[in-house]
């Protein structure tokens, strides 16, 4: 079984407000991310709050984990998740999305699990403008080096250190995140 973690723990304070409650086409970005976790093959779905926690809009039918240290930076998030999806033996794998990323599809993650299970690599990290990242699965084999990562860094550390084990798949629309009110314009635009 994949489990799958949605980091939305950050202050967002390039854009002075919490992107996760910012709405794009009727919902907020938290809960988009959320009800397309829930539409993929992914379970149990878990969302790692922190800072603006009382602020953000109700989240439901997801795992919701409060990260206390959410100023020890992204690590911290990662570290909590993983501590507690691990919990759960029947997990073979994991993938770590961002809120912020509106057009990740519930196609995309199912991609993502067929992926790993097509070529037995231990890594899918999606593509986009010439870099790997978010989303990413790690398989349970990664585990104990996510919860290594410390402060700022993300599991990126990790794609980048390990290349042989990474297969990636194709996500056009995945350089559009959302950290600043030009990239919150920018997306209603589009």
């Amino acid at each position: 079984m994949t489990g799958l973690i949605i980091l939305a723990a950050g202050e967002s304070g390039r854009l002075g407000r919490p992107k996760q409650n910012l709405l794009f086409q009727g919902q907020t970005l938290l809960q988009r991310a959320v009800g397309t976790a829930l539409a993929s093959a992914c379970v149990p779905v878990m969302v790692i709050l922190g800072a603006n926690a009382d602020q953000i809009a109700p989240i439901a039918n997801a795992d919701i984990i409060y990260n206390d240290d959410w100023k020890g930076g992204m690590a911290s998030s990662i570290r909590l998740a993983v501590s507690a999806i691990t919990k759960d033996a029947t997990i073979s794998a994991i993938i770590i999305m961002l809120c912020d990323q509106p057009f990740v599809s519930a196609e995309l993650l199912n991609s993502m699990i067929t992926t790993q299970l097509q070529t037995g690599k231990s890594i899918v990290a999606c593509t986009y403008n010439g870099t790997t990242g978010a989303p990413v699965l790690f398989t349970k084999a990664w585990f104990p080096e996510l919860l290594l990562l410390q402060g700022q860094e993300g599991a990126k550390k990790i794609i980048k250190n390990h290349p042989e084990h990474v297969a990636t798949v194709t996500f056009k629309q995945g350089s559009i995140d959302i950290d600043t009110q030009a990239d919150y314009d920018n997306l209603a635009n589009l």
